[in-house]
C-alpha cells in the first residue's frame, strides 16, 4: 500500500525497491515498471533496480528519500542507516520497539539534519476529526479519563516444527538485529502471499496489536487530549504475556 501511494504522487519518482523475499521484490519491480510505462516511452524512467540488501540501495547517491515497511525489529537500525547515508526517511509505525530506541532515532535524524516522517491513516478518518474536533471545543465537557483498545486475536504465534528456509527468503538478512532462531513459517511471513504474517505475534520483533493498532489509537488519544505534542508525562500499564508460542 505505501508502494502504491507514492507510485500515485506526482512530485516522486521510485527508482530502487528492496526486500528480503525474491517473490516480493519482483513483484514490487513489476509494479513500478507497469505504472511508469508511458514515462519510459518518453524517457524519463530508467527502470526499477532490485536490491536484496539495503545497505546497497543506500550506498545510492541518485536517491533522496527512502520508504521503510518491513517488520518492526528492523525500524530503527535502517533508519538510522539511512539518515548516515543522507537520506530522508519515511518510516512504517511504530517507529520503535521502546522509549530508548526512540531517543536515539531521533538525536541520529536531527544530528545528520535530515527530514523524518511518519504518518496515521486514523488522522484522515472523518470520525476521528470529529469526535477530537468535538472534545477539543468542550463540546463533552471535561475530560478525566480516555480509554484506547485494540482488536483482540490471537496472542501468540504457534510454535511449529523447524522448517526449510525458502530459496526466495535471505532469512539471516530478514532476523537481522534479532536473535537466531530457528526458520518456522509462522515467526515470518506467508510464502508467495500477502497475508497477515506471524511475526506481528512474535515478541522479538513485534509487540503485537498493542504497538500495531495502539501507535494509531494512542495517537488519536493524545490529538483528542491536546497532548499531541508534549505526549504523557507519565504511563502506567498493566498486562500478562503468552506463556507459551513463539
Amino acid at each position: 500500500s505505501n508502494l502504491k501511494s507514492f507510485l500515485n504522487s506526482s512530485d516522486t519518482q521510485v527508482i530502487a525497491v528492496c526486500d528480503v523475499d525474491t517473490w516480493r521484490l519482483d513483484n514490487a519491480r513489476k509494479a513500478v515498471e507497469k505504472h511508469y510505462t508511458k514515462d519510459r516511452r518518453s524517457d524519463t524512467f530508467k527502470g526499477c533496480s532490485v536490491y536484496k540488501d539495503f545497505r546497497e540501495l543506500l550506498a545510492r547517491t541518485d536517491i533522496d528519500a527512502v520508504m521503510i515497511s518491513t517488520p518492526d525489529h528492523w525500524h530503527v537500525p535502517m533508519a538510522i542507516a539511512a539518515a548516515r547515508a543522507g537520506k530522508d526517511i519515511c518510516c512504517e509505525k511504530p517507529l520503535t520497539l521502546n522509549i530508548a530506541e526512540g531517543r536515539v532515532l531521533s538525536d541520529t535524524v536531527r544530528r545528520y539534519k535530515r527530514v523524518f516522517r511518519t504518518d496515521s491513516e486514523f488522522r484522515s478518518h472523518s470520525c476521528f476529526q470529529r469526535a477530537c474536533e468535538l472534545v477539543l471545543n468542550g463540546r463533552i465537557g471535561k475530560v478525566h479519563t480516555i480509554y484506547t483498545g485494540v482488536p483482540a486475536g490471537d496472542i501468540a504465534c504457534s510454535p511449529q516444527p523447524i522448517m526449510t528456509v525458502p530459496e526466495e527468503l535471505d532469512y539471516d538478512l530478514w532476523l537481522g538485529p534479532a536473535p537466531l532462531a530457528p526458520y518456522t513459517l509462522n515467526r515470518v511471513h506467508p510464502r508467495q502471499s500477502y497475508g497477515r504474517p506471524g511475526w506481528m505475534r512474535v515478541r522479538d520483533y513485534c509487540e503485537g496489536m498493542v504497538t500495531n493498532w495502539g501507535a494509531h489509537l494512542n495517537d488519536i488519544a493524545q490529538w483528542g487530549n491536546g497532548t499531541e505534542r508534549t505526549g504523557p508525562v507519565e504511563v502506567e500499564g498493566s498486562g500478562k504475556y503468552p506463556s507459551d508460542g513463539l
